[in-house]
């Protein structure tokens, strides 16, 4: 019996459908239906046993059309959904109890900005696109030399309703560690250049999104901070946002 088993198995393991041969086969038995004929040779063949044939083929029949559904249903399910995306605008919020590090802390307050340092040149803006009950702040990068190091920090202070929604970067998100919390009643995003990684000469973007309560929100507490080495040194630029009016 293990024998049989084997050889059904391999049978079904190894079956290719020829499709012009079955379609021959279906266009002779339909002629014979049509004539009332039957095959020559069929009686002697109905007088040896033919069941092992008759079990391998049904087996082989099976698998195939087993394997045919499964791709089928697979192309249909496919082509209904469209390709998967994962999206990485989204970034989970820490604890506040997370122990700080020095980038935690906020950069001097309004009033107190330098917006250029060597290579470097910053600005903090609010999207003009903002709505009663939604924000983007960017922190807008510009750098004369590669930067070899860079981290970009977003404080948002805490107001009514706040609650991140995601972030954006004009960079490759692969090149960052990304992280945003709150810390001390400050929402803060975080972008870390990871290690081997450069940014070119050139303008750059990073964005923070957040909820608020509706009817707008005043930026004028909101500061941002970047820090990089390129090959000439070490710089650090900060600033502000300007107040709503």
């Amino acid at each position: 019996m293990s024998d049989l088993r084997r050889q059904l198995e391999e049978a079904a393991a190894s079956h290719r459908p020829d499709r012009a041969r079955m379609l021959a086969r279906v266009e002779r038995a339909r002629d014979l239906a049509a004539t009332g004929a039957e095959p020559r040779g069929a009686r002697a063949r109905r007088t040896r046993p033919a069941w092992p044939r008759v079990a391998l083929a049904a087996v082989a029949a099976a698998a195939v059309c087993a394997i045919g559904a499964t791709a089928v249903t697979s192309l249909v399910q496919e082509e209904a959904t469209g390709p998967q995306k994962v999206s990485t605008g989204a970034l989970p919020e820490t604890s506040a109890a997370t122990p700080p590090t020095t980038g935690d802390r906020p950069p001097p307050q309004p009033g107190r900005s330098r917006t250029t340092d060597g290579p470097l040149w910053a600005d903090g803006s609010v999207a003009p696109d903002d709505n009663v009950h939604w924000a983007q702040s960017n922190v807008t990068l510009k750098t004369q030399e590669p930067l070899t190091a860079l981290t970009v920090e977003l404080f948002v202070a805490r107001t009514d309703r706040l609650r991140s929604t995601g972030r954006w970067e004009t960079r490759p998100t692969a090149d960052f560690d990304l992280s945003v919390h709150e810390r001390d009643g400050m929402l803060v995003y975080r972008w870390t250049l990871r290690s081997g990684r450069t940014v070119p000469a050139g303008t750059h973007v990073f964005a923070g999104q957040y909820d608020h309560a509706s009817g707008g929100r005043d930026a004028g507490a909101d500061v941002y901070r970047a820090t990089a080495k390129a090959a000439s040194g070490t710089y650090e630029v900060h600033g502000d946002f300007a107040p709503t009016t």
